[in-house]
């Protein structure tokens, strides 16, 4: 079929007939579909419910060191937990502390940190007139609700193949004082499944900010998260980076086992410089005597090393690889250059990200929620919810089987097809 840009008016009156009669057969079978969230599926937390088994009533609580994991102490985290994840993110356990379940839940607590209390001795930011942070986008919901939640202005950054527009970050940040942080998914970054290259990671290290307590929050969520053994891309360490550069203390890097172990019941860690780290310290031994550490020595028991972890997402690579080609096939067969829409084919993280003609986008999720298909939020990819060109939906294929992801996509390009008809015959 030719480019619905080249149609007439009558061919495209004529196609949105047909396709009418194809949603309304959908309509009719009362469909529950959700792909709103980057959840893993159920097969995926089948995978490590031998973790559950790793610790028994009559199993050895005590660290290699002699600490006892039912009792309290131990602020950082123990040493089998900071080498395991060490390991994952690529950083010596030094620089690593070990937190509770929650990745989200670090940079929350570093956001409001240095709200009250500055970072590293500077002004506290609620004491400022004006707090900004760069947005890369499409990017991260639940990053910019947090930044948006404490009030501070948020700027968008565009996404581009080798990650964000790093002319404008380097413009930017070494010309405003009030820009304090940028969010960054640097692998396979949600919804693009964007990888930084080389060159980006260096710029990102080399930066020269004019405010002294700017950081990077660098939220490496998919680290070990490929879909193909051999196709993975690779990412250079950002805080070896920063310290070759002469930025040791440029970065705040998070990461958990959240979509490795199980959500919500995973750990979590940030890995950053000593005088981060001895800053972050001050507030935390505040806040708690300790985090979980029998779960973390429940995580070390199951995966035993990064072997064990690098396996282990293997089998999370083999149920999901199927998903994401079912999902890029159905686009390339239904959508392929008929010019009403352009995706990203990830190899590796949660998402795929869509971007349909311009104003289309929320028409389209609206369609799809009517015929029983739940999509995440035309403009979530946006601080403050606002796309503005209304073109970008997040694709989330983890969570739904094969059989109902394919009949997702099926309505969901009949959705697309009608909303881009629909905008070419009002410009008509």
């Amino acid at each position: 079929m030719k480019p619905y840009a080249e149609m007439t008016r009558e061919e495209l009156a004529s196609l949105k007939e047909q396709l009418i009669i194809q949603y309304k057969e959908y309509q009719g079978k009362g469909l529950s579909l959700n792909m709103a969230r980057g959840k893993p599926c159920i097969e995926q937390l089948d995978l490590s419910m031998g973790m559950m088994d790793s610790l028994s009533s009559d199993a050895d609580m005590t660290c290699e060191d002699g600490t006892d994991c039912r009792n309290y102490g131990v602020l950082d985290g123990i040493r089998e937990a900071k080498e395991l994840i060490g390991d994952m993110m690529e950083n010596p356990i030094d620089n690593i502390i070990i937190y509770g379940n929650s990745s989200l839940n670090v940079m929350y607590d570093t956001i409001s940190r240095s709200m009250t209390h500055g970072v590293m001795g500077n002004t506290p930011w609620c004491k400022l007139d004006k707090v900004k942070f760069l947005c890369p986008v499409p990017g991260y919901d639940r990053h910019f609700a947090i930044t948006e939640y404490f009030g501070i202005e948020m700027i968008n950054v565009p996404m581009t193949p080798t990650g964000p527009d790093m002319d404008m970050v380097e413009e930017l940040v070494s010309s405003d004082e009030a820009i304090k942080g940028i969010w960054c998914v640097p692998k396979y970054s949600n919804p693009q499944g964007i990888s930084y290259s080389d060159e980006t990671v260096r710029r990102f290290a080399r930066l020269k900010p004019a405010a002294k307590d700017f950081r990077i929050y660098w939220d490496n969520a998919y680290g070990v998260h490929h879909l193909y053994d051999h196709d993975q891309d690779h990412l250079i360490e950002i805080l070896a980076e920063c310290k070759r550069a002469g930025n040791p203390d440029l970065v705040y890097k998070f990461a958990s086992t959240s979509k490795i172990s199980f959500p919500g019941s995973g750990i979590a860690a940030l890995a950053t410089s000593q005088n981060n780290l001895e800053d972050i310290k001050k507030q935390l031994q505040i806040q708690t005597i300790g985090h979980d550490k029998v779960n973390q020595l429940r995580h070390v028991r199951f995966f035993k090393d990064i072997h064990g972890m690098v396996e282990h997402m293997r089998k999370h690579a083999d149920i999901l690889r199927p998903k994401f080609e079912t999902v890029i096939q159905i686009l390339d067969e239904e959508l392929g250059g008929l010019g009403i829409g352009e995706w990203t084919r990830p190899k590796g993280g949660y998402f795929i990200s869509f971007d349909s003609m311009d104003g289309c986008a929320k028409r389209i999720v609206a369609a799809c929620k009517k015929a029983g298909v739940v999509m995440t939020g035309a403009g979530a990819t946006y601080p403050y919810g606002k796309d503005p060109h209304d073109s970008n939906i997040r694709i989330a294929p983890t969570y739904p089987s094969i059989e109902d992801l394919r009949t997702a996509m099926h309505i969901f390009v009949l959705c697309v097809k009608l909303a881009s008809i629909d905008k070419l015959l009002e410009e008509a």
